[in-house]
C-alpha cells in the first residue's frame, strides 16, 4: 500500500528520531536498523527506501541528534553570562550524564565518529564547528573587548572541557560516583570561569 508524502515524512523524521536516541546510547556500531525501524513502529525494509545508505542514514540521525544541543546554545543571547552559566550547568549535569540517548551526540558519538570516513565524519565536523561558532559569538560580547580569534579559542578551549568532562564522568560512573560528580563539579567549575 502507498503511503501519501506526508506519511512518508513522519515515517523518515520517526526513523531519524529512534536512530538518533539508539546510536547515542548503544554507539553506532551497537544497534541495528532493525531495532530502529521496531523503535520507529516501521518495518525493517522502510528504512531503505527514505536514505541513501546505511551510512548516509547513520549521518542523518547524528545531525538529526545535534538539532536540540544547538538549539538550546542558540537560545542564549549573546552577553547573557547568567543564561551561558545555566546552559553550562545542565550540561554538566548528572541528568545529562545518566541520559545519553537525550544529550549530546559529540560526547556520546564523538569517539567512534573519528574512526569513521564519510558522512559521518562529516557530519560530527559540522556539529562541532556550529558549537565552536555560537560559543565564540556568545564570548565575543560577554568580554566587549576580545578578538574574533580569540574567542574562537576560548570556544573550542570550552567545548572540548564540557565534552571531555562528560566522556570522563560517564566512564567513572559506574566504578567510582564519586570521581564522576568531582569531574562534573571541576569542569562546571573551569567552564564557567572560562565565559567570564
Amino acid at each position: 500500500m502507498k503511503v501519501s508524502k506526508e506519511q512518508a515524512e513522519q515515517n523518515r523524521d520517526a526513523l531519524l528520531e529512534a536512530a538518533s536516541r539508539l546510536y547515542r546510547e548503544h554507539g553506532l556500531e551497537g544497534v541495528g536498523v532493525a531495532q530502529i525501524a521496531r523503535e520507529a513502529g516501521l518495518t525493517y525494509d522502510s528504512l531503505y527506501g527514505h536514505f541513501e545508505s546505511k551510512d548516509h542514514f547513520a549521518a542523518e540521525a547524528c545531525e538529526h541528534a545535534f538539532i536540540n544541543g544547538i538549539k538550546k546554545l542558540r537560545n542564549v543571547t549573546p552577553g547573557d553570562d547568567k543564561a551561558l552559566a545555566a546552559y553550562f550547568k545542565a550540561y554538566l549535569s548528572e541528568r545529562h550524564r545518566d541520559t545519553p540517548h537525550d544529550g549530546c551526540p559529540i560526547a556520546a558519538l564523538g569517539a567512534e565518529a573519528a574512526r569513521k570516513d564519510g558522512p559521518i565524519g562529516e557530519t560530527m565536523t559540522h556539529g562541532v564547528e556550529t558549537y565552536v561558532k555560537l560559543f565564540g559569538e556568545r564570548y565575543l560580547t560577554l568580554g566587549g573587548n576580545g578578538s574574533a580569534s580569540a574567542s574562537r579559542d576560548q570556544a573550542i578551549t570550552t567545548l572540548a572541557m564540557m565534552v571531555g568532562g562528560m566522556v570522563l564522568s560517564r566512564a567513572t560512573s559506574p566504578s567510582n560516583p564519586r570521581l564522576s560528580k568531582q569531574v562534573l563539579a571541576a569542569v562546571l567549575d573551569a567552564v564557567t570561569k572560562e565565559g567570564k
